[in-house]
């Protein structure tokens, strides 16, 4: 193919195509005008058969109201417009029932108008062509109803559904000249019954004193008696009428619910009239082509219904507060109320308890958990309790023995408002108290039995309670003549020929029967027998008053010979501190006269003495020496004794005084070959007591100790402080002391090795004690004593003796 070929073969080919292009759209467009010819065939055809099934539509002699699909569904019960059809006929005299209708579209008009007339169903039930139609829109419920239009006028209504349309038909059978004789029978009835007096009706209304009205089927305003006018603040029915006023918007919602449901509803709420808020029972009831209304003022009842409730919640409150279980059944042998200690008394579930079970059904309950008395034949108990609800009379009373051991008293009386009120107590501990009560008054009677003192309880009436045997005995009253309770001046007739004095007899029967003079008393009886009573009148909180008797005769007479012992002891204890104090001071005088003497010649001012007479010399002195220590103790130990030995007290360093005392008898301890040492613990500080008797106390101690210590012992003083209190032990390591001489050794005049007066311990004793500290003696481990003194930091302050007062100046000794 050359160059040249190639632009015609394209022209050729286009030329083809575009040919090809022609005839393919020649063909389409014949198609295309077939169809649309045929289309515009049928569509000319639909619409002369719609035309013609419009004028048959049109010569229906009613109306006809067609809703299309989703026109079913609607909104609570507003009505959706629907298509019309009919003759215009029928169309105009239906529209003259729509007088109330508030729609523009003239088929709503008629549904507005129509909907709240009364009407009757087939099976002559009122009804209302409203609620049919929303039991059509519902569940496709079909109807046919007879409406009682206004001037004695009747209309058929027949509701069916047809694929997903809803089709109402509405003839006016008056103008078919058609009988409803049910219908007309009611509306003929209805007549006949205003003939009587036409006016009766509306003049009863009217002079009501409560507010009445009523509204239309779209719950408009239409008339209203003269209380209603005066409720809302009116004036006048026109201008009511006119501005449409309601009492408040919740009534007016309740007869818009009463025409919609066709049913009559009875509701109280607060409304303002007259500017008080007043509490009124709204009645409405439908009528036909809307609903009649009503209004009662029950302002008081409801007051006395919420005081009533008050009352109620104040009594169930104060229940709850009983400590006694409470229920209450109603007639209906329901539980209506229980308190909380009846629920803790018998554990049950909150739940079952709400549910307001039946008498019968609680009973169940409590024995399936075990918890009512065993019974043989409890079916038959069961119904004697429930045939309380026919037959009781008063109160019934008895007692429950549970099987958890407590016991219960049981009360079933008629309540007031209708039922059975059950009250349950727990006895338990009362019959416990009340046996050992009982326990308790046999016992004491026994007592009394058992007493030697008369004892004898008259009341405030002056009457005897109670008696003993010993009054019987101690009076000499025959115990028949203390039977049934005999007056107070009948048994003192009996006890007159023992004690005669009437004034003290009168005087007892005055604190018995007079209460200002009720009061202890106490007194004695010398009885013309010789014997001594005593007497005690008492008050008892029960109001009886208690007189004992009691034989003190022989009491006195022992009393008598110990006070002359006594005395005769006091007398002997002074005999016995002046004979020591004038032996003391006797023995002192010569003693001082000796010592004198022996100290001038061992002086050797009268001429040198022999080394055996140098000896005698000295034996002399350390007699004289001992005798002068042991006179000083003896003194002491009597004024102790007789308490007229006070310390001088003073702030002392005891570290220091400890020290003083050791070096004191270190030279004799020497002799001894006995190392005496202190041991002390701490630092001891001041301490406020007696220095003199402090030293005396450690002087005695440790020579006690070198008695019992053999050549190379030890004897240890030790001292510590704690707190307030402070220590001081002397410990040695000698033969000891047996356990039955330690326990009396720091008595007077006990020595433990007969080596002594046996005053040493004694005096240490008496000194600890007077500083108010304690002394103590015990065993050392592996041989050898310890006493331990304790003694305060401060001492007792004591009224010391002047130092010119002291008859002696003690010196420490070791006896």
């Amino acid at each position: 193919m050359t160059a040249e070929q190639m632009p015609i073969l394209m022209a050729i080919g286009t030329a083809l195509l575009a040919l090809g292009a022609l005839l393919w759209a020649l063909r389409v467009s014949d198609g295309a005008r077939g169809a649309a010819k045929r289309y515009r065939e049928v569509a000319g055809d639909r619409e002369t058969e719609n035309a013609g099934l419009k004028s048959v539509l049109g010569a229906h002699p009613g109306v006809i109201l067609v809703w299309q699909g989703d026109a079913l569904e609607l909104d609570g019960d507003e009505i959706t417009p629907p298509e019309l059809y009919g003759s215009p006929v029928a169309l105009a005299g239906l529209l003259s029932f729509t007088d109330d209708a508030i729609s523009p579209d003239p088929a709503v008009r008629i549904v507005e108008g129509l909907a709240d007339l009364e009407a009757r169903d087939s099976a002559g039930q009122d009804t209302t062509l409203r609620i049919r139609l929303r039991e059509l829109r519902e569940s496709g419920q079909p109807f046919s109803l007879t409406i009682i239009g206004p001037s004695g006028r009747f209309l058929e209504a027949d509701g069916r559904t047809a694929g997903v349309r809803a089709v109402v038909w509405i003839n006016d059978t008056t103008i078919k000249g058609l009988e409803e004789s049910s219908a007309r029978g009611k509306l003929e009835e209805a007549r006949q019954v205003i003939a009587r007096d036409p006016t009766a009706f509306l003049d009863m209304l009217g002079k009501a004193p409560f507010p009445a009205w009523r509204v239309s089927g779209m719950g408009r305003l239409q008339w209203a008696n003269p209380a209603y006018i005066e409720a809302v603040d009116g004036g006048n029915l026109d201008r009511v009428l006119e501005r449409q006023l309601m009492l408040d918007q919740a009534v007016n919602e309740q007869a818009r619910k009463t025409i919609t449901d066709g049913a009559e509803h009875d509701e109280t709420r607060h409304i303002a009239i007259n500017n008080q808020r007043r509490a009124m029972r709204v009645l409405t009831f439908p009528l036909s082509g809307g609903a009649g209304c009503m209004a009662f003022d029950v302002t008081e009842q409801e007051n006395s219904r919420e005081e009533l409730n008050r009352h109620v919640r104040a009594h169930d409150e104060t229940l709850n507060h009983v400590a006694d279980a409470v229920a209450i059944f109603g007639p209906d042998r329901k539980l209506n109320f229980y308190n909380k200690a009846f629920r803790d008394m018998w554990d049950l579930e909150e739940t079952f308890l709400l549910d307001r079970p039946s008498h019968g059904q609680l009973l169940d309950r409590l024995r399936e958990k075990k918890k009512l008395p065993a019974r043989m034949n409890y079916a038959e108990w069961r119904a004697e309790e429930i045939s309380y609800y026919l037959d009781i009379d008063g109160v019934k009373e008895d007692k429950w023995s549970l099987p958890d051991n407590r016991t219960l008293s049981v009360t079933r009386q008629r309540h007031p408002m209708g039922g059975l009120l059950v009250l349950f107590k727990d006895i338990t501990d009362h019959l416990s108290l009340q046996t050992r009560f009982n326990a308790l008054i046999k016992t004491q009677s026994s007592t009394l039995d058992n007493l030697h003192e008369a004892v004898a309880v008259f009341g405030s009436d002056g009457r005897l309670k109670l008696h003993n045997r010993a009054f019987e005995r101690v009076w000499d009253i025959p115990s028949d003549r203390l039977k049934d309770k005999p007056d107070y001046d009948d048994v003192i007739r009996g006890c007159v020929p023992l004690f005669h004095d009437m004034d003290i007899w009168e005087g007892i029967k005055v604190h018995i029967t007079d209460p200002s003079a009720r009061q202890s008393t106490t007194g004695e009886m010398r009885r013309s027998d010789g014997s001594l009573l005593t007497y005690l009148t008492h008050p008892l909180p029960d109001g009886n008053t208690m007189i004992a008797f009691a034989d003190v005769t022989a009491t006195r007479r022992v009393e008598s010979a110990l006070r002359d012992r006594a005395e005769a002891f006091e007398a002997a204890d002074r005999l016995k501190t002046e004979f020591v104090r004038n032996v003391s001071y006797q023995l002192r005088s010569p003693l001082t006269t000796i010592f004198g003497y022996a100290e001038l010649l061992e002086t050797q001012r009268n001429g040198p003495l022999t080394e055996r007479q140098t000896d005698h010399v000295r034996a002399i002195l350390s007699a004289s020496d001992h005798l002068n220590k042991l006179i000083e103790n003896i003194l002491d130990l009597a004024l102790i004794e007789a308490g007229r030995l006070d310390l001088e007290l003073s702030e002392m360093d005891l570290e220091e005084v400890i020290h003083q005392s050791v070096e004191l008898v270190v030279s004799k301890a020497e002799d001894t070959e006995v190392s005496v040492r202190a041991e002390i613990t701490g630092r001891l500080g001041q301490m406020r007591g007696d220095e003199r008797r402090i030293k005396q106390v450690l002087f005695n101690l440790i020579s006690n100790s070198l008695r019992f210590t053999e050549p190379g012992g030890e004897i240890v003083v030790a001292a510590q402080r704690m707190g307030e209190m402070i220590t001081l032990s002397v410990r040695d390591n000698g033969s000891g002391l047996e356990a039955d001489k330690r326990a009396t050794s720091f008595d007077s005049f006990v020595s433990g090795d007969q080596r002594g007066a046996g005053l040493g311990l004694a005096l240490v004793k008496h000194f600890i004690h007077l500083h108010g500290g304690t002394v103590g003696m015990k065993s050392v481990e592996g041989g050898g004593l310890e006493v331990t003194c304790w003694l305060p930091s401060q001492a007792p302050v004591t009224a010391s003796l002047p130092p010119s007062q002291t008859s002696f100046e003690p010196q420490p000794t070791a006896h």
